[in-house]
């Protein structure tokens, strides 16, 4: 469109549309615009009318419209002829009922409304803008899309024009889009600004909070929001933009206007860094509209932080402040948010301003004072806020400089609660403040006023600047000088005594300040601060006193510290304040224990600081009142008489020892284990490396074991266990010390412990600093003496039996067997190598003596310890590593060495454990394992008569096989079994078995550990077999036993090894089954057990399930068991929880192999119960069947199935493979299938999906049984057996779409096994199809489609592949009726569906043989159905006809066409009417029968008797529409331009039988056409055989050259002469209208003249035909001959020589018909005017046969085109062999005046025919008289004679008229030059008057001629050959001009 077009098109006013001016189409919201074009305009206002008065009774502010734009005088109204200000004034109230509208837009009153509006004031022209404003905040809704279908917004210069592209679709408008346009244009985020404005004052003073407007302030914020998030970059346009509505919605008193208006503006200040004014005003205004409507308190504050905290810091002037202060409600919606959220950007604005606002404001205004002690109150300062706070007060107050006295005191009043409420939660703050200035306090007046700051706070005395150290007591405190920090105490003491620490120094302070003192390094800085500690006996905690004065003693080592003795005498003086023995005893009893370790003598000097400490702690009173040390300050003193002599630490601490056990022994049995709990503890807590640390740890574990003897069984344990534990580390800590150092010689333990720690610490006075491991050593040894000795156990049953199992033991027993364990341990670890091995050895022979004397008894142990590191149960709290074991294993072979032969034949007894023990070490990991326990063996082997003396002799054979490779044992024990089970048993095999058992009775044996028996099964791996599985059993029932849901939970051991027992059921004990009835009853107790026995471990379930694998289950061998073992897996998977259990039956069913039989008897139906025959059996019957239902069972005896588990097993056949014999389930699933479909069979949702299983497994073995869908042999299934019938009724039954899919899916496989039983029921199957699954759109139900077509049709087409015609008929009638169903379910089947249904329909079928049936019955389909409106045909029809195309060309080219062929064969044989159709015979019984059978496939296509007469000629017109609209559709046109089979001979052939049909109808047609002439049909028939000529047209133009040559050629050898006509007539246009042939076309078209010949010579004349219709073929003939020899007879003129000849032989002829024999001329004067010189030997035979027609006075006046036709012919042959014609000179002359005497007589008369044979005379005597060469005398002779004879006849005038003639011709000849290209003046068409052919021939045909006037005698020839160039040989004259 140009610049000025748009110009015009924005200046033309919405009056001027055209749209207006029409009521073809009226805009509409509610209605079509058609539909509403139709209504009148007081509908319209009514229902205006109604939609206000709905909207009434909702709003009132619609009340002032019911007087304008709802009045009466409305409905006269017509805008587009009112004034502007009329206009104006409408418009605006418009624009305020559509904004009021805006709320209520989805209403349906609304859409009354603004329908009026449409209809009456054009609002959609008018007013688009108002309009969409009231429909935009509804932009995804539909409602919004039509609104905007009325629109006219598709120019490019429309503002709304964006919208335009969603007006066609149909889609509503999406969110991004709408945001998208929202920033990008800046007029649309201004119409959006704008129509919130319109909104709120449109409802201003009608409504007071406006709340119908929030979808309006909703879509406000959600879009101005978005789209500011959206943009890159907010630019200053946009701000200024969005600038003056946002201070419009903070300045609102709606509350959701301000919302949104908050939102903006937090999206702003996100999104973009604004100048500081302008946040400064945004600002201002949220404080302001804050303290005007405080409703939205939180969400102002909100916005204002979000604004703060991302805007410059400052930016928010003080204008805000004042206003924030004064709002009510502040501080606590600040403390509600900071619970969520962080609060501190407004903090941080706020805080400065308060404090500034504190100091400056005068004393009557102190609103800022309450805001900040309220935020200091309630706020959390956070992000370094407190440090801010406390920093600006000091600053400010030492600014104030200025200030008077006075001032200053009011100030301090004023400042002092402010001050210390911070201070009181914010003291770390203000002492790091505080802090921070003390050193930068330069001048004097700053240090006053910091000084009186500090008076402010409680704690200013910290701050206090000490005289003698010039700084705070706070860092005095701290200072690096002793001294100082000695002052800085005395102070606080000072300050106490005084009494000001309350004033100056809180508590905290104080207390931190003494803790920190009391952990100072110089003791002075220490006594003063317990001097400070003291004087705050009373104020501090007793429980932080005591925990720091004994912290100050165990940190403090008086052997290195000695000047630290004061110290720790005050301490301990301290401790025993009176004022902390006031608190709490127990903190006292604590204390004491604490003090123990002290008391312990390690100085030898008597005058020793140790020494003093110890007997001041020891006279303490917390140690005199201790239980465990009364006495002893009395004990110490007497001891301490003994100082001098040199053994008096020992002697000292030998007495404390027996101080200390003697008052444990005093207590009572609870006090005393209380007693020994806590000193075991203490010296947990004490260990060390200091001396006292050491000597208190010796001292005090021998006070506990010497406590041992008193405990009871349980405690004694527990407690030796506790002291084993402090030993052991230190032990094994000297054993690696030892192992380091080199032994020079051996060393001599002392022989008791008292002996061995007074040498220890002589030797530490001795040499003072010395670690003195050795000494240390020697004590740790002795003590482990002791403990040995010590430890007892009360029960020592065990140690009688085989197998001491710690699984079977009990705590205390556990306890005991681990500390004698971990003490061989320790024993072995030490008596190795190094200094003290000796020793070690000699504790390893007393732990012998005392608790394993016998030798049966050690190996018993010692087998605990070889086998102990395979159990998991950890009973006994012991790590058995491999060094332990190998070093057990030693010991055992050494010990084993020494044995006699009697103690070797028991330990390798059959029920001793060494034997077994040691095959399980042999499969150890550990090298070293594997060899010791070699060597044990090797020394075992002297034992003969032991049972395992064969395996023994075995092994020992492979020994270095045994000790590279772990799994050996196993391979060699299982090589060992296959020898025993071999055919050739010999005694040493016996012997070998026999050993074999015996380990396995060891598993068996109850009291053999669980690991044990794990570890051997593990070694017995390969060892598999009946009796194996046999010994094993009772184990298993044991295991099972214990497995049970009331039992404990099996050990993880146990659980193991039931899990190997199960693992031994495989495939060579799989017969022991079917023999021992408990292995099977076993196994399937195991497959019942669902406990799970330890995590980590499945359960019993799945470990048996596992075993079931296709060896196993195939070695079954017994039918029966296999039953059970797969009814018990359905039963388990029926019973079953949990998914595992399901996923394993599923996966063990799938692998293994099972015969369908056994299959078939799990799924059975139980028998129905009997019928019964007599009233009292049916009452039993009914009486029993209601007895299982009462109590909520339904027994199997009563028939019912049990469907759940059924629909089990199927689910497992669905993927089941090895299935053998699968034929043998099809009874029993159609058993089932049959119960499903009974009424009351259970829940029909689930009975569904078990049918669908139901017919699933059906398919399956289907495939199975025949997997490239072959018959089935009758003996593999039988065809009875295979019900179809309920399949089928399965079909009609079910409404689930899935199981109409399965059973359409077995039916098509099934019809390629059993076609026969299919076909029986082909049809109810497909039209449930038809009416049910072609109407679902959905992937699968198409594939069904597919599947059943490309399944069951071939089948149906493969089982009537028969050589008889009846089979073949009844096979296309079967398929025409699925067809019919096809078609019939076309209107439901989803548009996107019909095609590829069809499709593959069609290509199943075979489209060359089917594709016509579907296509009539489509037609007929659109042929019967009722259209309400002319309308809504013409769519049908033009929508189905595209689709019918659509249909047609998924076919090849071929396909189509012999469709077409057929589809114009059953035309034909339709009759013409109804009522012309034959009468059918009634059908008698005997015909009834085979009724189906004889039903022809006509009567299916379409049935005379089922449609009208109307509906017949609807039927045939589509028909022929549709072939002429596929033959030039583009679809078809271009197939055939793709085909690569366009010259196929089979396709010409094609082409040429349809051009066949397509005649042939036409003849029928146009029969039809006369026949009906006179009857009211006769203008159907008419416009049929127009749209028969179309086809042939579309036929004819789809024809290349070549094929149409061909195919006319074909045709012309038709049996029928009207087809013949044709063909020729086809050739004639085709030769007329081209002009340029190639060579080879050339040559195909000059052989048609032979053809064209034999029709002249009457060689297709038949009995049967007509004598008129071959002599128009004949004329038709020559009438192409003529044609033919025009285009190529000069090239090619040998070709037409007997043309010519065969031409005058018609001529010469006299019987004749006169039209064949002008034909004959025509043909003659064109073939003659081509030959020229080989015409010249038919001369003699043609000039007088013409002459002698022309002699024929009567023919000729007769026929004037006969007439023509002569003179033709003679003019021609005058004109092209003027020298040849001499002999025949005078008889031409003589015909021509007589000729011209006739015409000129004739005048008168206006036929055209007539002035054309005037004209043709003219020419033909200028050419006698001017191209005759000139004769000499002997011609005037003749044309005397010539003049004699006209004399003679009384014709004078016509002589001197024709002599004068040649006069002239010879003149005007002579004044031009002679040429044959002269032009043609003028051209005029008419209409002669048409003629008969014959007399016979009653056709009539209509002539046409042109007319030439010729204006030089030269033309004449030309004129002749356009006449007779233009007649065809029907009698019409072409419109071609030569």
């Amino acid at each position: 469109m140009t610049s000025l077009a748009h110009q015009l098109k924005r200046l033309a006013l919405p009056q001027s549309d055209p749209n207006l001016l029409t009521r073809r189409e009226v805009a509409s919201l509610l209605f079509d615009p058609k539909d509403a074009a139709s209504m009148d305009r007081s509908t319209f206002y009514a229902l205006g009318c109604t939609g206000l008065e709905e909207l009434l009774g909702i709003e009132p502010a619609f009340l002032e419209f019911q007087d304008t734009l709802f009045s009466r005088a409305s409905l006269t109204l017509e805008r587009s002829v009112q004034s502007k200000e009329v206009n104006e004034k409408l418009d605006a109230s418009i624009s305020l009922f559509l904004t009021r509208l805006c709320p209520y837009f989805l209403l349906k009153p609304a859409h009354k409304c603004m329908e009026w509006l449409v209809h009456r004031f054009h609002i959609q022209l008018y007013n688009t803008d108002s309009l969409l404003a009231c429909a935009l905040p509804y932009h995804d809704t539909n409602v919004f899309v039509r609104v905007l279908q009325l629109l006219r917004i598709n120019d490019d210069v429309s503002r709304w024009n964006w919208l335009h592209c969603l007006q066609k679709p149909g889609v509503p408008l999406s969110r991004g889009t709408l945001i998208t346009h929202c920033y990008t244009d800046l007029s649309f985020m201004d119409f959006i600004c704008t129509m919130v404005t319109k909104s709120v004052q449109a409802y201003s003073g009608h409504s007071g909070r406006c709340s119908q407007l929030r979808v309006i302030f909703s879509f406000y914020a959600s879009t101005i929001v978005p789209a500011l998030d959206a943009v890159d970059k907010v630019s200053d346009t946009i701000i200024s933009k969005l600038l003056p509505y946002v201070q419009r919605g903070l300045k609102s008193s709606l509350t959701d206007y301000k919302a949104a208006t908050y939102m903006i503006v937090c999206q702003l200040a996100v999104k973009v860094v604004m100048e500081t004014s302008l946040v400064n005003s945004l600002a201002v205004h949220i404080s302001k509209s804050l303290v005007k409507e405080p409703v939205l308190a939180k969400e102002g504050l909100g916005c204002l932080i979000v604004l703060l905290q991302n805007q410059r810091e400052g930016a928010a002037g003080p204008r805000a402040f004042s206003h924030l202060c004064s709002m009510p409600a502040l501080v606590s919606t600040l403390q509600l948010m900071a619970a969520v959220h962080d609060v501190s950007p407004l903090l941080r604005y706020l805080l400065p301003q308060l404090i500034n606002a504190v100091f400056t404001c005068s004393s009557g205004e102190m609103d800022e004072l309450g805001v900040l002690k309220s935020i200091l109150q309630s706020l959390p300062l956070t992000k370094d806020l407190d440090r801010t706070v406390a920093r600006l007060l000091l600053d400010q107050y030492l600014s104030q400089t200025e200030l008077s006295a006075e001032d200053m005191s009011a100030l301090d009043q004023c400042l002092l609660p402010l001050v210390r409420l911070f201070e009181s939660r914010y003291i770390g703050a203000l002492d790091s403040v505080l802090a921070g200035h003390v050193t930068y306090l330069s001048s004097t007046q700053h240090r006053c006023l910091f000084h009186r700051f500090l008076s402010l706070s409680m704690s200013s005395g910290k701050f206090q600047i000490l005289g003698d150290s010039d700084t705070s007591l706070l860092l005095s405190l701290k200072h690096p000088q002793p001294s100082l920090r000695v002052s800085a105490v005395e102070h606080l003491r000072d300050i106490i005594t005084s009494g000001q620490q309350q004033q100056s120094l809180d508590e905290a302070f104080l207390k931190d300040a003494v803790m920190d003192r009391l952990q100072d390094d110089v003791p002075e800085v220490v006594a003063a601060a317990l001097r400070v500690l003291e004087m705050l006996s009373d104020v501090l905690d007793p429980e932080d006193i005591v925990s720091c004065l004994l912290s100050l003693l165990h940190r403090v080592d008086l052997s290195v510290a000695q000047h630290w003795l004061p110290v720790l005498t005050e301490a301990v003086r301290l401790l025993s304040h009176p004022q902390l023995g006031k608190a709490d005893a127990e903190l006292l009893q604590r204390a004491g224990w604490r003090l123990l370790p002290f008391l312990v003598i390690t100085a030898t000097q008597p005058d020793s600081a140790q020494l003093c400490l110890a007997s001041c702690i020891a006279r303490s009173c917390i140690v005199t009142r201790h239980p465990l040390t009364l006495n002893w300050a009395q004990e110490l003193d007497e001891v301490m008489k003994r100082s001098s002599e040199p053994d008096f630490v020992g002697l000292a601490n030998e007495r404390l020892v027996s101080t200390l056990t003697k008052n444990l022994a005093n207590m009572e049995h609870f006090s005393r284990r209380d007693a020994l709990e806590k000193l075991a503890q203490s010296v947990e807590q004490h260990q060390g490396s200091s001396l006292r640390e050491k000597a208190s740890f010796l001292v005090l574990t021998q006070t506990l074991l010497l406590g041992l003897g008193n405990l009871g069984e349980t405690q004694h344990l527990l407690t030796a266990q506790r002291v084993y534990t402090m030993l052991e580390r230190p032990l094994l800590e000297t054993t690696r010390d030892h192992d380091a150092q080199e032994a020079e010689h051996p060393i001599v333990v002392p022989s008791s412990s008292s002996e061995a720690l007074t040498l220890y610490l002589h030797r530490c006075g001795q040499q003072p600093g010395e670690q003195l491991t050795r000494e240390y050593s020697f004590v740790l040894i002795s003590l482990l003496r002791d403990f040995i000795s010590s430890l007892r156990c009360h029960d020592t049953s065990f140690k009688g039996k085989v197998w001491w199992n710690p699984e079977k033991l009990d705590t205390n027993t556990c306890c005991y067997l681990g500390l004698l364990c971990r003490l061989f341990a320790v024993i072995m670890s030490g008596a190795g190598e190094g200094p003290t091995t000796g020793s070690f050895r000699e504790l390893m022979k007393l732990l012998i003596q005392v608790h394993l004397r016998e030798p049966v008894m050690l190996f018993r142990f010692l087998c605990v310890l070889w086998g102990y590191s395979c159990n998991h149960g950890d009973q006994l709290d012991l790590k058995v590593g491999a060094v332990l074991q190998t070093q057990a294993l030693y010991m055992g072979r050494g010990l084993l060495s020494v044995q006699s032969v009697a103690m070797l034949e028991e330990l390798a007894a059959a029920n001793s454990p060494v034997v077994p023990s040691l095959l399980c070490c042999l499969c150890s990991p550990v090298r070293e394992v594997r060899r010791a326990a070699l060597g044990a063996l090797q020394n075992l082997s002297g034992a003969s008569t032991s049972p395992f003396q064969p395996i023994i002799e075995k092994l020992l054979k492979t020994s270095e096989e045994l000790i590279a490779d772990p799994a050996y044992l196993s391979t060699a024990l299982g090589v060992l079994h296959k020898q025993c089970v071999s055919s050739k048993v010999t005694m040493q095999q016996k012997k070998l078995e026999t050993s074999l058992q015996q380990l396995l009775q060891c598993v068996q044996t109850p009291c053999c550990p669980s690991y044990s028996a794990a570890t051997l099964l593990r070694v017995l791996s390969q060892v598999n077999g009946q009796s194996v599985l046999s010994a094993l059993l009772p184990v298993l029932d044991r295991l099972l036993d214990q497995s049970s849901p009331d039992a404990p939970t099996l050990l993880q051991d146990e659980a193991q090894l039931m899990q190997l027992i199960l693992g031994k059921y495989s495939e060579a004990s799989a017969p022991l089954l079917a023999k021992d009835q408990n292995c099977l009853d076993l196994f399937i107790r195991a497959l019942k057990t669902s406990t799970l026995p330890h995590p980590g471990i499945p359960s019993c379930q799945i470990i048996a399930l596992e075993q079931i694998m296709k060896p196993f289950f195939s070695a079954l061998g017994d039918d029966m068991v296999r039953q059970k073992l797969l009814s018990a897996m359905f039963d388990l998977l029926v019973e079953a929880r949990s998914p595992l259990v399901a996923n394993t039956v599923s996966s063990v069913f799938k692998a293994i192999v099972i015969d369908g039989q056994l299959v078939a008897n799990e799924l059975a139906p139980p028998e129905k119960p009997k019928i019964c025959v007599t009233v009292q059996q049916t009452r039993r019957s009914k009486m029993n069947q209601r007895k299982p239902q009462e109590s909520g069972e339904a027994g199997p005896d009563g028939g019912v199935v049990s469907w759940h588990r059924v629909t089990l097993i199927l689910e497992l056949l669905q993927h089941k493979k090895k299935l053998h014999r699968a034929q043998m389930l099809v009874p029993v699933l159609f058993s089932l299938l049959a119960r499903s479909l009974e009424p009351g069979s259970g829940d029909q949702s689930n009975m569904e999906y078990t049918k669908q299983l139901l017919l699933s497994c059906l398919l399956n073995i289907c495939h199975k049984l025949s997997p490239d869908g072959a018959p089935v042999a009758p003996d593999v299934l039988d065809e009875d057996k295979f019900s179809v019938e309920l399949v089928v009724q399965c079909i009609r039954v079910s409404n689930m779409p899935q199981t109409h899919h399965h059973a359409l899916l077995l039916l098509g496989t099934v019809a390629t096994i059993f076609p026969e039983k299919v076909l029986h029921n082909i049809m109810p199957i497909f039209t449930f199809m038809g009416a049910n699954i072609m109407r679902l759109d959905d992937a699968y139900s198409f594939r069904v489609i597919d599947k059943t077509v490309q399944m069951v049709i071939p089948a149906l087409i493969k089982a009537h592949q028969l050589s008889d015609i009846t089979s073949a008929a009844h096979l296309d009638a079967v398929v025409t009726r699925i067809v019919h169903v096809f078609a019939d379910a076309l209107p439901h089947v989803p548009d996107h569906r019909r095609l590829p249904i069809l499709t593959q329909l069609v290509t199943t079928l075979g489209p060359a043989r089917f594709l016509w049936v579907l296509m009539l019955l489509l037609f007929k389909l659109h042929a019967t159905q009722a259209a309400s409106s002319v309308t809504e045909k013409d769519v049908a029809l033009e929508r189905d006809v595209d689709f019918w195309i659509s249909l047609c060309c998924q076919f090849e080219v071929a396909d189509q066409l012999s469709s077409l062929i057929n589809i114009l064969k059953f035309l034909l044989q339709l009759p013409d009417d109804k009522d012309d159709a034959p009468v059918k015979r009634s059908v008698g019984r005997r015909g009834g029968k085979r009724k189906e059978e004889e039903e022809k496939v006509e009567d299916l296509i379409f049935s005379l008797e089922a449609h009208s007469s109307k509906e017949l000629r609807h039927f045939k017109f589509l028909c022929v529409s549709f072939m002429a609209q596929l033959l030039g559709s583009a679809s078809f046109i271009e197939k055939i331009a793709d085909g690569s089979d366009v010259g196929d001979e089979s396709l010409q052939q094609l082409q040429q039988k349809l051009l066949e049909e397509i005649l042939c109808y036409l003849h029928s047609v146009a029969r039809c056409v006369e026949e009906n002439a006179d009857k009211p049909t006769t203008k159907f028939w008419r416009v049929l055989l127009s749209k028969a000529y179309d086809v042939l047209d579309k036929v004819n133009a789809l024809l290349p050259t070549d094929n149409f040559i061909t195919v006319m050629r074909g045709l012309m050898g038709n049996q029928l002469a009207s087809v013949r006509r044709k063909a020729m007539e086809l050739l004639n246009n085709k030769l007329q209208h081209r002009t340029q042939w190639d060579e080879q076309q050339v040559t195909m078209l000059l052989q048609l003249a032979g053809d064209l010949l034999s029709i002249v010579r009457k060689g297709h004349n038949k009995v049967t035909e007509e004598v008129a219709d071959q002599a128009i073929n004949r004329q038709t003939a020559l009438y192409s001959l003529k044609l033919l020899c025009r285009s190529f007879g000069s090239d090619h003129q040998e070709v037409f020589v007997p043309i010519l000849l065969q031409a005058v032989e018609i001529v010469t002829s006299a019987e004749e018909e006169k039209n064949v024999t002008g034909s004959a001329l025509l043909c003659i004067a064109e073939v003659v005017s081509t030959l020229k010189a080989l015409a010249i030997p038919q001369l003699p035979r043609l000039m007088p046969a013409v002459l002698h027609t022309l002699t024929d006075r009567k023919e000729l006046l007769t026929s004037e085109i006969y007439l023509l036709s002569a003179v033709t012919a003679l003019q021609r042959v005058t004109e092209t062999l003027p020298h040849f014609i001499s002999p025949y000179l005078q008889d031409i002359t003589s015909q021509v005046c007589r000729l011209t005497r006739l015409v000129e007589t004739s005048c008168s008369s206006s036929s055209s025919s007539f002035a054309q044979l005037s004209a043709c005379l003219t020419s033909l005597r200028g050419t006698l008289a001017t191209k005759l060469p000139p004769h000499g005398p002997p011609t005037y002779p003749h044309q005397m004679l010539q003049q004699h004879s006209c004399r003679q006849e009384g014709e004078d005038l016509l002589g001197r008229a024709m002599i004068s003639s040649d006069v002239t011709f010879r003149i005007e000849a002579s004044k031009r030059v002679p040429s044959r290209g002269g032009g043609v003046s003028a051209m005029r068409v008419s209409r002669l008057s048409s003629f008969r052919g014959g007399a016979g021939n009653d056709d009539v045909r209509s002539l046409a001629a042109r007319l030439y006037h010729v204006t030089d005698s030269g033309r004449g020839s030309e004129f002749a050959a356009s006449f007779d160039s233009d007649i065809n040989p029907s009698g019409s004259i072409q419109n071609v001009g030569v």
